[in-house]
């Protein structure tokens, strides 16, 4: 009897030994497809992006100066040390300091920021074999579902990943704190540091900047909005040679007109934009357009009216007052643009060369 309870002993011992080694040869989890495009991404792309440290001197009541310090990411956009963020990260420093993925620090400086688009240039002196420089793609194709990767530096955290889709593309986007055109809404996670990081398609390219984090919490739970990246190479050359962008300015405020003000003050079009007021000296002054001259409330809103509505652009219709300024985004300044416009009963061309919008 002891003899078959050892003989029973060593046999399960041995199955259990047998299956135990078997477990050390399995192999490990395969990846999926999905799995080692990430990988392969993050391990191609991560070290073009750095950490920025902006270091600002703040005062207390009392004059005495008081050091802060925040952070933010960026991308290596050339050999020549240009690091493209976001204008926020930057703005207000006294030192910024980059910090690259082989963790050398690098003193930068400031070489251009646009608050429209919110995108900032800084350069800083690192040999060229230390920059890699992370590929720009396209950003006028995007398509809603489509999978997005996000690197930057979350609370310190440095070349975090996150990882999600386009959940929308966006003309325009308004809140309490955020007001920009042309953005690209994502669902990964946007964190505090990671402004001013790519995003990223599953080429590896950069096709946005990751910007922005709407959350009515006022956590880091919330919609996610990068800029795209052709709205980045638009500016560029702007931001690099002149340290901020020459924006097109006509030098006028306008209204949309819509049916039913066209309808009660018996307008010959229903549709434009109104001009409202004119900026004294400025491209549209100079050429002779009208603003308003007299207020007027229909239902809830005011109107100013008595001034030209304009109604196409180089022979382009539009209905809107927005569409027509988006129009306007197309030009530069010093461009020649002819306006078709309504002045009472008479309709007009007039001819308008473009000035550049005043700096604020």
């Amino acid at each position: 009897m002891r003899q078959l309870i050892n003989s029973r002993f060593v046999f399960h011992t041995g199955i259990a030994f047998l299956i135990l080694v078997l477990s050390f040869l399995r192999p490990a989890h395969a990846l999926t497809p999905d799995e080692e495009n990430t990988i392969e991404i993050y391990e191609r792309v991560n070290g073009s992006v750095v950490n920025i440290t902006n270091i600002a001197v703040n005062y207390d009541f009392f004059l005495n100066p008081i050091p802060s310090q925040a952070s933010g990411s960026g991308s290596i956009i050339s050999k020549q040390g240009h690091i493209l963020t976001n204008t926020h990260v930057v703005k207000g420093s006294e030192r910024l300091i980059v910090t690259l993925s082989d963790g050398s620090k690098w003193p930068a400086k400031l070489i251009g920021s646009d608050s429209v688009t919110d995108l900032a240039v800084i350069k800083i002196d690192a040999p060229p074999n230390l920059l890699t420089v992370i590929p720009m793609g396209h950003s006028d194709q995007l398509r809603t579902g489509q999978k997005v990767l996000a690197i930057g530096n979350p609370f310190g955290l440095e070349r975090t990943l996150t990882t999600g889709i386009v959940s929308a593309i966006r003309k325009r986007i308004k809140t309490d704190e955020l007001e920009m055109d042309e953005v690209i809404q994502i669902d990964a996670a946007i964190n505090p540091g990671n402004s001013g990081g790519p995003l990223i398609d599953s080429e590896g390219n950069m096709i946005g900047i990751n910007t922005a984090i709407f959350t009515p919490s006022g956590g880091s739970v919330g919609i996610g909005f990068a800029v795209p990246v052709n709205t980045a190479k638009n500016i560029l050359s702007d931001l690099i040679t002149k340290g901020y962008v020459a924006y097109p300015w006509l030098g006028i405020e306008t209204q949309t007109l819509i049916p039913e003000v066209a309808r009660v003050l018996s307008f010959p079009i229903d549709h434009g934009a109104m001009v409202a007021r004119i900026s004294r000296g400025g491209p549209a002054h100079r050429a002779g357009i009208k603003g308003g001259n007299r207020r007027v409330e229909i239902g809830n809103a005011i109107f100013i009216i008595g001034g030209d509505i304009i109604v196409a652009i180089d022979g382009t219709p539009f209905k809107t007052a927005q569409e027509f300024h988006d129009h306007l985004k197309s030009k530069k300044p010093g461009d020649p643009v002819n306006l078709t416009l309504w002045r009472g009963k008479q309709k007009l061309t007039l001819r308008v060369h473009l000035g550049e919008r005043p700096r604020p």
